[in-house]
C-alpha cells in the first residue's frame, strides 16, 4: 500500500474513532441525564404501586399512566440493570413525589423504601369509636366489617375474650395491602406486652388479682383524666376504695354501660339504674375493661401513689384537673367549687 494510502486510510480510522467517542460520550450523557432528572408530571401525594410478579416493563407501563414520560424503555433497562433492580423490585407502594429522578424511583424499590401510613389509636376510645376509625382509615384494607366483635376476636386468634381494652393506643405505620386485622393483630400484641410489663412491676401490696383486673382499673384511670401528674394519684385514690370495699363510684363506667344511648349528659337516673358497669350500684370492678389504657395508665395502675384522699372531682375550669378529699364533707365543698367554675366557665363561653 503506498504511503499516500496509507495516510488516508489513517485519516479515515481515526474519524471513525472519534466519531464514537463522540456518539458514546453523547449517549452517556443523554443516559445520565435522564438518571438523574427530576420526572416531570408528578404532583405531591403520586404514588405507584408494585404489586406482586410485576415486571420493569409492566412498571414502566404504571408509570406512562401516572403521567411519566422521561426516557425511552431502553434507557429505564439499562438503569435498571447498573442498579441492580431489574429483577428485584420489592413489592409494595413508592411515593411519586415532585423532584423524584428515575435512579432514586428504581433505588426505592430495590431496596423496598414503600410509603407509610399511620393510623393511631387514641387513649381512652372504646372499641367502638376503635372500629369507626379502622372502617374509615385509607388505604387499609376492610376485613372486619361484617364481623361481630366476638368473631372479630376470634379471627384474632382470641376466640372468648371481650375485645374492650386489649388494643394499645399508639401510631401504627402499615403501607398499601396491609388489612385492619393485620393492625389490630399489632397493636393487640402491644397491649399484652405492655400490660405484662406493668404487672411485673406492681405495687406487691395492690388489691388487683390478676392482670386483667389492672386492665379493667387501667381503662378507668385512663377515662378519668388526660392529666399525666393524676393518674397515680386517681389510681391510688380507687385501690383504696377497693381496700376498704368501698364503691368506685366512677362516671366513666356508668357512661360506657348506657352504651349508644348515652347523648354527652350524665342524669341522676342513670346513676341509679343498674348495669353491670355501674359502680354506683355495685362493689369492685366493672366486669370489663371500659376503653384503651395507654402504657401510661397502666404505669400509674401498677405503682398508685400514696395518699389518704378517698373523693376527688374536676375543678370545672376547663383546665381537666381534679380536686381530692379525704372527707365526705371536703368533697362536697369540692363540688360546690366545681358547680361554681362550671357556671362561671359557661357565662365566659356565652
Amino acid at each position: 500500500m503506498s504511503r499516500s494510502r496509507k495516510s488516508h486510510f489513517g485519516l479515515f480510522f481515526l474519524l471513525v474513532l472519534v466519531s464514537a467517542a463522540a456518539a458514546g460520550w453523547w449517549a452517556w450523557q443523554h443516559y445520565t441525564a435522564f438518571a438523574d432528572a427530576p420526572l416531570g408530571g408528578l404532583e405531591k401525594g403520586d404514588s405507584i404501586v408494585v404489586e406482586r410478579g410485576d415486571s420493569l416493563p409492566v412498571v414502566l407501563a404504571k408509570l406512562r399512566e401516572a403521567g411519566v414520560r422521561e426516557g425511552e424503555a431502553t434507557e429505564w433497562r439499562l438503569l435498571a440493570r447498573q442498579l441492580g433492580a431489574a429483577s428485584s423490585l420489592h413489592v409494595g407502594e413508592y411515593a411519586l413525589d415532585p423532584g423524584t429522578t428515575p435512579r432514586e424511583l428504581l433505588l426505592a424499590m430495590r431496596r423496598g423504601d414503600t410509603i407509610q401510613h399511620r393510623f393511631t389509636i387514641v387513649e381512652g376510645w372504646n372499641i367502638r369509636e376503635l372500629r369507626a376509625a379502622l372502617a374509615a382509615a385509607e388505604p387499609l384494607e376492610h376485613e372486619t366489617g361484617e364481623l361481630d366483635d366476638a368473631a372479630l376476636m376470634e379471627a384474632l386468634g382470641h376466640a372468648g375474650e371481650h375485645p374492650e381494652g386489649r388494643f394499645l393506643p399508639e401510631t401504627y405505620l402499615y403501607t398499601r395491602g396491609d388489612s385492619d386485622l393485620d393492625l389490630l393483630r399489632r397493636a393487640y400484641d402491644a397491649s399484652a406486652h405492655a400490660l405484662a410489663a406493668a404487672w411485673e412491676k406492681r405495687d406487691p401490696d395492690t388489691q388487683l388479682k390478676t392482670p386483667y383486673e389492672m386492665l379493667i382499673l387501667a381503662s378507668i384511670v385512663e377515662k378519668e383524666t388526660g392529666i399525666a401528674s393524676e393518674r397515680p394519684q386517681i389510681a391510688g385514690l380507687f385501690e383504696r376504695r377497693l381496700k376498704i370495699g368501698m364503691r368506685l363510684q366512677t362516671d366513666p363506667t356508668v357512661i360506657y354501660g348506657i352504651g349508644k344511648d348515652y347523648d354527652g349528659n350524665i342524669r341522676r337516673s342513670h346513676l341509679t339504674t343498674d348495669t353491670p358497669y355501674n359502680t354506683y350500684t355495685r362493689a369492685g370492678l366493672p366486669p370489663t375493661p371500659i376503653a384503651m389504657p395507654g402504657v401510661d395508665a397502666l404505669e400509674a395502675v401498677a405503682n398508685p401513689a400514696d395518699g389518704t384522699a378517698l373523693y376527688f372531682v374536676a375543678v370545672g375550669d376547663g383546665s381537666g384537673r381534679h380536686l381530692f378529699a379525704d372527707t365526705l364533707a371536703e368533697h362536697q365543698a369540692n363540688v360546690r367549687k366545681y358547680l361554681r367554675n362550671y357556671r362561671q366557665n359557661a357565662r365566659d363561653a356565652q
